[in-house]
């Protein structure tokens, strides 16, 4: 998406300390360092301060072991690991909050965005994932939480990542948006579908397209992509061009669509009957940028 920056989530700072997962010594040598962090989840959402997330050393979390945590990296001179924890301790200062990371948006710097982003999408896939999908057996976590492995069988599971393509279908002059029942009163977004088994990402637009709108794509373009952990997806952007107007909505998935001219895209105050995502979210950055695109051309 040139000219419209990074994605949200995307370019993240935080040093991942890949290296060491599997180093057991190493990850609890980072666990007992004076720069040790943890991040807590509180049934998905992040318990929030004055000033911000909160982020306790060890200490200052009684039973919370290394072992029930995943090392998420290092950021800014702090490492960082994520808990589940079943409430907000009464003990914790100040006014908290518990916010879901989709409505904080792009309110945080890149880093710490990125490190709740990876404790809720960990957090939620340890919970789903503590028991062996094979044989039932109870599971543990390895490699500073990026692995478990059933005790029973020695299965190994890691952690769950379902890409969705997400699509901008233009014809001329305009762009193809669309309502999903579960959408918000008057928002309109681009058309998006997860990836199906033995599928490529190009296959998946055209597919996903002609599903839920009847329209037959050509033409189909990388723009790029942007973690979604609610709880666990990567979407992948793409424009795609349309080889006529003609729609048959799909019911079940699209209560309305409607092609809109990039001159009243461009401009929100004429809007008076719809609404478009957020700036934060890849839907709003295909539109920028396929707006913008038409800004700089010859």
């Amino acid at each position: 998406m040139s000219g419209a920056g990074s994605n949200w989530l995307s370019d993240s700072p935080v040093d991942r300390l890949a290296e060491i997962r599997a180093l057991p010594d190493a990850v609890a040598e980072r666990w007992h360092a004076p720069n040790c962090r943890i991040l807590p989840v509180v049934r998905g959402k992040h318990p929030m301060g004055p000033e911000g997330p909160l982020a306790f050393p060890p200490r200052a979390l009684p039973g919370v072991e290394l072992e029930r945590t995943t090392l998420l990296g290092e950021w800014e001179g702090h490492t960082y690991f994520a808990a589940a924890i079943d409430a907000v301790d009464p003990s914790w200062a100040g006014p908290v909050s518990l916010e879901h990371l989709r409505f904080l948006g792009a309110l945080l710097e890149s880093g710490r965005a990125s490190l709740l982003a990876m404790a809720r999408a960990f957090t939620w896939w340890h919970r789903q994932c503590a028991h062996c999908g094979a044989c039932g057996g109870a599971t543990r976590a390895r490699d500073g939480g990026h692995r478990r492995r059933c005790d029973a069988c020695e299965q190994d599971l890691y952690p769950r990542v379902d890409p969705a393509v997400i699509v901008l279908v233009e014809h001329g002059d305009a762009c193809l948006l669309a309502r999903s029942p579960r959408f918000p009163p008057g928002m309109l977004s681009c058309l998006a579908g997860f990836v199906e088994p033995g599928e490529n990402l190009e296959d998946c637009v055209r597919r996903e397209v002609f599903e839920e709108v009847g329209v037959r794509v050509r033409d189909v373009r990388y723009q790029g992509s942007q973690p979604w952990p609610f709880p666990q997806s990567l979407m992948v952007g793409f424009v795609a061009t349309a080889e006529d107007r003609a729609l048959t909505l799909e019911p079940r998935e699209i209560e309305a669509a409607r092609w809109i001219e990039r001159e009243l895209l461009a401009d929100p105050e004429r809007w008076d009957d719809f609404v478009v995502p957020p700036e934060f979210t890849i839907a709003r950055r295909l539109m920028n940028a396929w707006i913008e695109a038409d800004s700089t051309s010859p």
